[in-house]
């Protein structure tokens, strides 16, 4: 066997082709042939242990330049090394379809938040039908036609485990390795669906909708510490995706149950989006490149071990989660002037769509109360989805101004449900389509924002501590929605 310390040094020398190498392969070749010592067992770097090759799978994949061991001329690379162009499409569409796929659930069960409500009026598991023409009030003093029972129930249980995971994200989430957050995430989304589908109750309902919360909870603060890997592009993806989950959720919802199919059958045909979730993460993405070639090992080093390792990994000096209490303080003070602004909004536009949406009831159309409210939800995901794929051609840097056209927004629906001086539901859908494009252009700005005025050592600890803000404001909005469905609900 030779000496350990001709071993180091003998694949450099070796995994230096004959011919000069293109000056865009010197950077891919060194690193192949240091993975190439250190990922084979017993020395023979063309030999690969099983957690080495799972390693290197999808989000983690190490390109590899195999050695001729028989000739001291070294071949070239037997997999083709992906260039610039290569991995910056791969990882835009991966982290588009991770904010598809995390978001989509979360969608869904709002979209079906009407539906789900409506489940004790039913008999037996008839509930999973098409209500069909607009029901009479279980209100018969109200003029509206309202549950017994606020969709902002829905809300609040597909919000509030996901409040708790981004509030303590922030503390020791980061001990968790990324590959592991994953896993759960797309366990959780895959149950929501199946336990909704074959729910026989509101409460057990209601356990599934806080699977999905959990879901998108721990799924979108993984995936925005992980943008800190790549570079600022895949904000602009991941937003976009998010916007299309809205998008897609609620009009597959609709479109479905518009085509007679049952709301129990529509849930089960959505068994692929956690799939999808799992591909993208573990097969799609690259593995995350250093920034500053010159410090090329360091670099890879804090980018793959939170993906690849087994255990916690260790902080590193100078690390985004090696800050002290009182830097991750700091920071947190520095984000405010964003957070706040988010909060607001959110906390309006939900008001707006688990508070009003089902009051918004318009008897003079074809359209039966739930087909009204899937449209409602619809409508406004359409927005969602414009304006969160804006941000390359549109970019917002004063947040403060989404958030006050947003409050009017709801000052407007909110009068008109007391005092109905909107007549035409086709004015309503149109102010609900503003309304979303409000929310997604100040989800997308934001977090761009952030990315841009924020350091490298402290990007991944601020796109953490930052995703409180819509989760926050949604979970206040659900709480105040509740008292305000009872009230309204009772005026005769």
């Amino acid at each position: 066997m030779e000496d350990a310390g001709v071993r180091s040094r003998e694949p450099r020398r070796s995994c230096r082709p004959v011919h000069k190498p293109q000056p865009l392969l010197k950077t891919a070749i060194r690193a192949n042939c240091k993975h190439a010592l250190t990922l084979g067992p017993a020395g023979d770097p063309n030999l690969m242990p099983w957690k080495a090759l799972r390693a290197r799978s999808g989000a983690f994949r190490i390109p590899r330049v195999r050695e001729d061991t028989e000739n001291d001329a070294a071949s070239e690379p037997q997999a083709p090394v992906l260039d610039g162009q290569d991995a910056h499409w791969r990882n835009a569409v991966g982290f588009w379809l991770l904010g598809l796929c995390n978001n989509f659930s979360y969608v869904v069960m709002l979209s079906a938040a009407h539906d789900i409500l409506r489940h004790e009026q039913a008999s037996g598991n008839q509930s999973h039908a098409d209500p069909g023409p607009t029901p009479i009030s279980p209100n018969s003093s109200s003029r509206f036609d309202c549950n017994s029972v606020s969709t902002a129930a829905v809300l609040l249980a597909d919000i509030l485990p996901t409040l708790v995971i981004k509030f303590l994200a922030p503390l020791g989430l980061h001990l968790l390795p990324y590959s592991p957050r994953v896993l759960v995430s797309g366990i959780c989304s895959a149950g929501s669906f199946i336990l909704v589908a074959f729910s026989q109750s509101v409460v057990t309902s209601l356990c599934g909708v806080v699977l999905a919360s959990i879901s998108s909870g721990l799924g979108e603060v993984t995936f925005l510490s992980l943008t800190a890997f790549y570079p600022r592009a895949v904000i602009s993806w991941w937003s976009s995706g998010t916007g299309g989950a809205g998008l897609l959720g609620a009009l597959s919802y609709l479109g479905l149950t518009q085509a007679g199919l049952s709301p129990q059958h529509t849930l089960l045909s959505m068994l692929g989006i956690p799939a999808l979730l799992l591909v993208s993460y573990f097969l799609l993405l690259t593995s995350p490149e250093p920034q500053d070639p010159g410090e090329e090992d360091e670099a890879e080093t804090a980018a793959r071990q939170p993906l690849i390792a087994t255990e916690a990994p260790e902080s590193k000096p100078g690390s985004s989660w090696d800050l002290s209490i009182q830097e991750r303080w700091t920071v947190f003070k520095g984000l405010l002037h964003y957070i706040i602004p988010l909060v607001l909004v959110y906390f309006a536009e939900y008001f707006i769509n688990q508070g009003l949406f089902e009051l918004l009831f318009f008897r003079n159309t074809s359209l039966s109360h739930a087909q009204q409210y899937r449209w409602y939800q619809m409508l406004y995901q359409a927005g969602v989805f414009a304006s969160r794929s804006s941000l390359h051609c549109c970019h917002i840097r004063f947040t403060w101004a989404l958030a006050v056209l947003q409050c009017l927004n709801l000052a407007l629906l909110l009068a008109d449900v007391y005092l109905s001086f909107l007549s035409s539901i086709y004015l309503i859908f149109l102010i609900i389509l503003y309304e979303g494009l409000l929310g997604g252009a100040a989800y997308a700005n934001t977090f761009h924002n952030i990315a841009l005025e924020t350091s490298d050592k402290h990007r991944e600890f601020a796109m953490a501590a930052a995703c409180i803000s819509d989760t926050l404001g949604i979970s206040l909005s659900g709480i105040l929605a509740l008292p305000l469905h009872d009230f309204l609900c009772h005026l005769s």
